[in-house]
C-alpha cells in the first residue's frame, strides 16, 4: 500500500501509529531502515497527549531524514464530561502539556528534521472558541516561524453538521488562529453523514492548505473523505490534483488487497459502473456524442452523462454501455458499432431493440455483445449458404428482387423498402435491406467481399425473414 501511495504521487503519507501496537512499530521502523521511503515524500506518525507515548512516537522515527509528529487530544464537551472528567483548563493543560513533550522531542531527535502537527481531536463537536483557545495555546508554545512548518490539523473525527457549517468553522479558525501566516491549516474530515468530500472541499475554500483523507474512503465507521474522489473532482473541473490516477482500477485492486474491503460499483469515479449507463435515453445522447466526437476529431471532452474521458483513468469506452430493459435503440446500436463495426440504419435500430427487448422481459438481466450479435443473427441473417448473384445484376436491388421473385417462383412481387451498404474495416462489404412481400417486411443482412454480392445475400435474408419460399441454396 505504501509503494502504491508513492506512484500514485503522494508526497505526504501517514505510515503508523507506533504506540499502538507492535505491527504498527514494526512497520515504521521497517520503512526507515530499508530506506524505503523517497526523499521527496515526508512520512507521519501519531501520539496521543501522554509523555511516555509521546516520547515512544518519537524514538521510532529515529534515523528517518524528516517527519510529521502529530499529537492529539479530545477536546469535545461530551469527551471532557464522560471520558476525562475535567473541565475545559485541565483539557488545554494536558493539550499543552504534550506539545512540550513533542517539541522537547523534536529538539532532542539529532538527525531528524521533525515538524510538529497539533490537532483537537472532534473538533467537530467542540465549542469554536475552546478550539481556538486551545489551539493558540499550543502555538504560543511552539512559537513557529517561516522554517518550523508547524500545523493544525483540525478533525471532524465525527461528521457532525453540513459541510457548509463545517466550512464556516474552518473559516472563522482560519481567521482567529495565532501565528496564522507561519502554520499550515489541515482538515480531517471523516464521512459520517455522507458528506466527507462536500466538506473538504467547503474546508479548502475557506482556508485549509491541507487535507488528510484515506483512497477510498477508508476508516472508521463511515469512513474518512475518500482522496480519490476529491481529487478526481479537481480532475474534473481542470484542477491537476498533482496525483496520477491513469490506472485507477490497479489502484483499486490493491487497495481492495490490502484492506479486505471492496469498492461498491457505484463508487464515485471508481466504481464499476459508474461509466456505464443503462438508461435509454442516456445511452443514445452518448452514443450520439462519442460519433460527433471522433467526426470533430476533438481533444475537448464534452460528452452527456460522462464527466471526465474514462480514458484518463484507463478504462475502455467498451462499458459505457451495457444493455438491459431500460436500454433503448441507442445503446443497442453502440454495442454493434463498437463491438462489430456495423452502424445500424435507424428502423433496423427500432425493430433490432424491440427483439431485445422482448427477450429481457422473458429472461431478465442484461444482453452481453455476444448475446446481442446472436439475437441479430438470428432475426436478420439467412439460413443458408447463398454463394452467387446474377452475373449482370449488379447491385441493382429492383433487379436482383426480380431475379430472387422468379427464382422462388412468388405470386407476390419484392419491393425494396431500404437499402444501406457500409466499408468494413477488413475491406469487405456489408449490407442492411429491408424488404417488402405482400403484407410482411422484414430486414436482412449479410456481408461479404463484394458490394454486389453483399447486397444479393441482404435481400435474399430479408425475403427469407419476410416469409418467402427459403431460397437461400441457391441463387438464379
Amino acid at each position: 500500500m505504501f509503494e502504491l501511495l508513492v506512484e500514485l504521487g503522494f508526497k505526504e503519507i501517514e505510515i503508523g501509529f507506533p504506540c499502538s501496537s507492535a505491527t504498527d512499530w514494526a512497520f515504521v521502523r521497517d520503512l526507515i531502515e530499508r530506506d524505503a521511503i523517497p526523499s521527496d515524500v515526508l512520512v507521519q506518525v501519531m501520539s496521543p497527549m501522554r509523555t511516555d507515548l509521546i516520547e515512544q512516537t518519537a524514538t521510532c522515527l529515529k534515523g528517518l531524514s524528516r517527519g510529521v509528529l502529530q499529537v492529539f487530544n479530545p477536546t469535545s464537551a461530551v469527551q471532557r464530561r464522560d471520558v476525562f472528567e475535567a473541565d475545559r483548563q485541565r483539557i488545554k493543560d494536558l493539550a499543552v502539556a504534550g506539545a512540550e513533550t513533542a517539541l522537547r522531542m523534536r529538539d532532542v531527535l539529532g538527525g531528524t528534521k521533525l515538524s510538529l502537527q497539533y490537532a483537537p481531536e472532534s473538533f467537530s463537536q467542540t465549542e469554536p472558541d475552546f478550539a481556538l483557545e486551545v489551539c493558540n495555546a499550543v502555538l504560543e508554545l511552539w512559537q513557529p516561524s517561516a522554517d518550523d512548518d508547524i500545523r493544525v490539523n483540525l478533525p471532524a473525527t465525527v461528521e457532525a453538521y453540513p459541510p457548509m457549517e463545517f466550512g464556516d468553522r474552518i473559516e472563522w479558525m482560519h481567521r482567529h488562529l495565532a501565528y496564522r501566516d507561519r502554520i499550515t491549516l489541515s482538515v480531517h474530515p471523516h464521512n459520517d453523514r455522507g458528506t466527507g468530500v462536500a466538506a473538504a472541499e467547503m474546508a479548502v475554500l475557506a482556508g485549509a492548505q491541507r487535507v488528510e483523507g484515506t483512497l477510498f474512503g477508508n476508516g472508521e465507521r463511515s469512513g474518512n473523505v475518500c482522496l480519490v474522489t476529491l481529487a478526481m473532482n479537481l480532475f474534473s473541473q481542470g484542477v491537476v490534483p498533482g496525483l496520477d490516477f491513469g490506472d485507477l482500477d490497479r489502484a483499486r485492486r490493491v487497495a481492495e488487497a490490502c484492506t479486505g474491503m471492496t469498492v461498491p460499483p457505484r463508487h464515485p469515479w471508481a466504481g464499476d459502473l459508474v461509466y456505464t449507463s443503462f438508461a435509454g435515453s442516456h445511452q443514445d445522447a452518448i452514443s450520439k456524442s462519442l460519433r460527433k466526437r471522433e467526426q470533430r476529431s476533438s481533444q475537448w471532452w464534452d460528452v452527456p452523462y460522462l464527466p471526465i474521458d474514462p480514458h484518463d483513468i484507463g478504462r475502455e469506452y467498451s462499458a459505457l454501455i451495457r444493455v438491459n430493459n431500460q436500454s433503448g435503440k441507442g445503446g443497442v446500436n453502440y454495442l454493434m458499432r463498437t463491438g462489430f463495426g456495423l452502424d445500424l440504419p435507424r428502423r433496423l435500430q427500432i425493430d433490432l431493440s424491440k427483439l431485445v427487448q422482448a427477450y429481457l422481459d422473458e429472461h431478465g438481466g442484461e444482453v452481453s455483445r455476444d448475446l446481442l450479435w446472436t439475437i441479430f443473427q438470428d432475426a436478420y441473417c439467412t439460413s443458408g449458404s447463398p454463394t452467387s448473384a446474377p452475373m449482370a445484376a449488379g447491385d441493382d436491388p429492383d433487379v436482383l428482387l426480380a431475379a430472387l421473385a422468379q427464382a422462388t417462383g412468388s405470386r407476390f412481387p419484392y419491393e425494396c423498402l431500404e437499402l444501406t451498404v457500409q466499408d468494413m474495416a477488413s475491406g469487405s462489404s456489408c449490407c442492411f435491406a429491408h424488404v417488402a412481400v405482400a403484407e410482411h417486411a422484414a430486414w436482412g443482412f449479410a456481408t461479404a467481399q463484394t458490394r454486389s454480392l453483399a447486397v444479393w445475400l441482404a435481400l435474399a435474408a430479408a425475403v427469407e425473414k419476410a416469409g418467402s419460399t427459403n431460397i437461400a441454396t441457391s441463387s438464379p
